[in-house]
């Protein structure tokens, strides 16, 4: 499915969804109205059958046949108000509803604000007033639409988890097919430099210049099985994070710039935690880049281990540009930076590395406009 595709079926989706949320609307509106009207003309009824057994004899013929009307409606709760004695008497409401007059008046309002009073007469004297409320199919009915809009948005919500998940899985596919031949490409002009070594060797070369050479070629060893392992699990040793630290700082040390401060804080003892070494020296050598490039290749950087209970903490802090806080979540998206050149991988590839294969966090510590930032690394713990 292609960009268009895409945006077309998003779009799609998003007009369907609210198409269905107002016909559904609409039509659960009109219906409640019916239903609403039907109880009214029931009611009507009612009353118009209540006025005249009020107004008929006992031993009139015609009190058997009204009876019945009277009772076949025990879904209804209404309230009947005899004017001339100032009486109220309920039907189908609970008892423990209406325990005082008060408390029956009050109902009284609320079913005035539901339903029209209907009057009972005779000879333009009102003999009662009933006061009805919604009937229980009503009161559910009301609910209704509440109950829809939330399907509707479950269903959305659905879609949207799945949509987002296949992008996900799209991209890291992507990315990983992208290390991978990053990775196979690296390989070919890195077996032809192990022959021009040995070519050199043969020469007589200055062994100082030979070694330099030879130290860049294993670091594009360690460069090519990086990549080679991004989209796949990578193995996890016990490592003693201490040395796995410093051997990263030493590293980075002798190649950046003199103009780079740098201090490292770590404790004497040996600490252990289940490691890709290669993959977290990718980490710290990504913060690092970051680190002096935020400080345009002159300030001050250190790296500080701190040990607790369970946990490891490494903070890598700089004296650069700083980052607000408005993008402390947005640094670590693919693609997001503020770099003239570059993918935006770094960041992204670092908290893969840490949450995703060492179960480990990673976040913007603090940072300060103009002042710095500081970045933290936490790894659990394990017995030596």
């Amino acid at each position: 499915m292609n960009f268009n595709e895409r945006i077309f079926s998003r779009w799609f989706i998003i007009i369907s969804s609210m198409i269905i949320i107002v016909l559904v609307l609409g039509n659960t509106s009109i219906f409640f109205e019916q239903i609403k009207q039907n109880e009214r003309s029931k009611m009507q009824i009612w009353v118009s059958a209540f006025s005249e057994l009020i107004k008929a004899d006992a031993n009139e013929a015609l009190g058997p046949l009204i009876i019945p009307v009277i009772n076949t409606n025990n879904t209804t709760p209404m309230i009947i108000y005899t004017v001339k004695e100032d009486i109220y008497e309920t039907k189908n409401i609970p008892k423990e509803k209406i325990e005082t007059r008060a408390e029956i008046e009050a109902l009284v309002e609320e079913f005035k604000s539901q339903n029209t009073p209907i009057e009972a007469t005779d000879k333009d004297e009102v003999l009662s007033i009933v006061y009805y409320g919604d009937s229980s199919i009503l009161n559910t009915l009301k609910y209704f639409p509440l109950v829809v809009l939330l399907i509707i948005l479950l269903f959305v919500v659905i879609v949207y988890y799945f949509y987002a998940t296949s992008k996900t899985s799209e991209q890291n596919k992507l990315w990983a097919g992208m290390a991978k031949e990053t990775a196979h490409q690296i390989g070919t002009p890195l077996s032809s430099l192990v022959g021009w070594l040995q070519i050199l060797k043969d020469e007589n070369t200055n062994p100082a210049y030979l070694e330099e050479i030879q130290k860049d070629i294993d670091r594009l060893r360690m460069i090519t099985e990086r990549f080679s392992k991004i989209g796949s699990v990578p193995k996890l040793e016990k490592t003693d994070i201490v040395e796995a630290t410093r051997d990263s700082y030493e590293y980075l040390k002798v190649r950046s710039s003199k103009l780079i401060e740098f201090s490292l804080d770590l404790p004497d003892e040996k600490t252990y935690v289940m490691l890709n070494k290669q993959l977290y020296s990718w980490t710290i050598e990504n913060l690092v880049s970051n680190a002096i490039d935020a400080m345009r290749g002159r300030g001050k950087l250190e790296i500080e281990l701190v040990r607790s209970q369970k946990w490891i903490r490494i903070f890598i802090s700089d004296t650069g540009k700083g980052i607000s806080t408005s993008n402390y979540q947005k640094i670590f998206i693919p693609g997001e930076t503020s770099k003239k050149r570059g993918w935006g991988l770094g960041l992204s590839l670092a908290k893969r590395i840490i949450e995703q294969y060492h179960q480990g966090k990673i976040k913007v510590f603090k940072s300060e406009l103009g002042k710095g930032t500081t970045f933290e690394i936490k790894l659990k713990k394990i017995e030596g």
